[in-house]
């Protein structure tokens, strides 16, 4: 991965709760914001937000599945409000935290590991 890529990566995963734009980002890391925006969509294959979204998705599958409450979640992910939080879970899910861990659903995964959908499905 290109070096400043892997600095915004290494960042967000430090503190996922930063929801500077894109803008504030490529100043620190001294691009052009367009600049930036094109480099992630080559490197990642999506947008800047969307690839934010999808750590965020990555990480709250991961606190959930460790049996950290959806409000607390929500809150390391900087997300306004729990509603915020469920309605971006179900958009790139299909379904509600509390669904998606529900113990039937879990049997169904067999083991209760997940995956995140594919970045190429539209």
């Amino acid at each position: 991965a290109h070096p400043r890529l892997r600095e915004i990566a290494d960042a967000l995963a430090a503190r996922p709760d930063d929801r500077a734009p894109l803008a504030d980002w490529s100043r620190r890391v001294a691009m052009s914001e367009r600049t930036l925006a094109r480099l992630v969509r080559q490197e990642v294959g999506m947008s800047f937000g969307r690839w934010r979204q999808r750590l965020h998705i990555i990480l709250a599958l991961q606190w959930l599945s460790e049996g950290l409450s959806v409000q607390r979640s929500a809150d390391q992910l900087g997300y306004e409000s729990v509603s915020a939080f469920i309605t971006m879970f179900r958009k790139a899910l299909g379904t509600t935290p509390a669904r998606y861990f529900a113990p039937a659903t879990m049997n169904r995964r067999g083991n209760g590991s997940s995956t995140v959908p594919s970045d190429r499905a539209g």
